[in-house]
């Protein structure tokens, strides 16, 4: 067990954890609308999804800044475990202000986990290999979402949906004590607070480089950075640009997962073909992470990108045109394969741009910045659909939202050069 597989597998493993977040409320939500014993109106169910939402904005912040200064196996054990343990309290609860309180906080525990995932992964599989690392780690973000929407067609009948919160954070319950016994801290983090032996220890036994890992980075500002330090240069340009740039990315993941199927119903299409285009959707996310991580590693991850994001734009804005169903689900397919690997392509090279003692919080930030894109996405399909505007104008919209990404990510400027070709080999 002791190779850089199993290490991202277990990184994947616990992103999954995000991908189950990402939908299970709205998979639970009919049935705790329904339920008479929880007197649930629209309006608190809308407090609830934001409380998880803000929760994951503050804990991608604080915990990513932590991580440079903990660790980042310390944090990763933490947040899937605090993320399980407060998940398992929801299904034991019907009172409206424990529960939200429970989602804000199980949220903050969570989002520390993808930032400090993606740190880790282009720590152990090299720089050059950020873009291929991240959307692999990232397919696990996917899976979780299909795997939670397959979950509640088999539990909130006959079970309730108190079964989907109980359920779900099993996985994590394992998952904790298994990273605490197999999960290695990453040698670049060890480097840098001082551990030079362990570090090279740890590198021995996953078979890395500590001279290569460290090869064509930015030189370490300070010895103890922080994110004050990405508002100065060299750093300031990208930092804004990124930050920018994740708010857009976010803001189409969350607002197409959460309102495509009701935007399909107003575009006068049936409810079986508005929840077949959200699974078509997510598994063109799937397969969209797995071409951009190739495709990144081989052009970078800004390349990458800016294709990606206007591609993005395009199919978006088909999507508003009437079309025979096959085709329509092709577009939709395509437009999982590139919005949803688009942001992921920003992680890419944020790791990529960010030496060791700075990584972690650039991710951290640029994660939480986003995460305010996916309150404001929501917010935005939700609005036009209450307007009953969302066909067309909640296509357009995202599209146009597609484009602004690549304007921005266009501004960020690579700060380290890597030999692509040298890496393959």
């Amino acid at each position: 067990m002791r190779t850089k597989g199993a290490v991202v597998f277990l990184l994947w493993l616990a992103v999954l954890l995000d991908g189950f977040d990402l939908v299970v409320l709205g998979a639970a939500m009919p049935a705790m609308l329904d339920d008479p014993n929880w007197h649930l109106d629209p309006a608190g169910a809308t407090q609830i999804s934001t409380a998880g939402l803000v929760g994951m904005t503050l804990g991608a912040l604080f915990i990513g800044a932590a991580t440079d200064k903990l660790g980042r196996r310390k944090v990763m054990i933490f947040s899937v475990l605090a993320f399980s343990v407060l998940t398992l309290a929801m299904g034991f609860t019907y009172n409206f202000w424990a529960f939200l309180t429970l989602r804000f906080l199980a949220g903050f525990g969570l989002g520390g986990c993808l930032p400090t995932a993606i740190s880790m992964v282009t720590e152990f599989r090299g720089r050059a290999k950020a873009g291929s690392s991240t959307t692999t780690v990232m397919t696990g973000y996917h899976v979780g979402a299909v795997l939670t929407a397959f979950l509640a067609l088999f539990l909130i009948s006959p079970f309730g949906w108190h079964s989907m919160f109980i359920v779900g954070a099993i996985p994590g319950l394992i998952l904790a004590p298994v990273m605490y016994f197999l999960l290695p801290e990453s040698p670049d983090f060890l480097r840098v607070t001082g551990r030079e032996e362990e570090a090279r220890r740890v590198a021995s036994q996953y078979g890395l480089s500590l001279e290569e890992a460290s090869a064509g980075v930015v030189p370490q500002v300070e010895e103890k950075a922080g994110a004050a330090t990405l508002l100065r240069p060299p750093y300031l340009r990208n930092s804004i640009a990124v930050w920018v740039t994740s708010f857009m990315g976010l803001l189409l993941v969350y607002g197409l997962n959460t309102w495509l199927p009701q935007i399909m119903r107003q575009a006068d299409y049936d409810m079986g073909n508005a929840l077949g285009f959200l699974m078509v959707l997510n598994i063109g996310a799937v397969v969209g992470l797995v071409i951009a991580g190739q495709v990144s590693d081989k052009h970078s991850p800004r390349r990458s990108g800016l294709v990606w994001f206007v591609l993005s734009a395009l199919f978006l804005a088909m999507l508003a045109i009437r079309m025979p169903m096959p085709v329509l689900y092709t577009v939709v397919f395509l437009t999982g394969v590139f919005v949803f690997s688009s942001q992921n392509l920003v992680y890419a090279f944020v790791g990529e741009n960010h030496p060791s003692n700075l990584r972690a919080t650039a991710m951290g930030i640029s994660a939480g910045i986003g995460r305010l894109g996916a309150i404001s996405g929501p917010m935005l399909g939700g609005l036009l659909v209450h307007k009953d505007l969302a066909n067309p104008w909640g296509f357009y919209s995202f599209a146009i939202v597609g484009l602004a990404g690549a304007v921005f990510f266009s501004l960020t400027k690579p700060l380290v050069a890597i030999d692509r070709d040298s890496a393959k080999r």
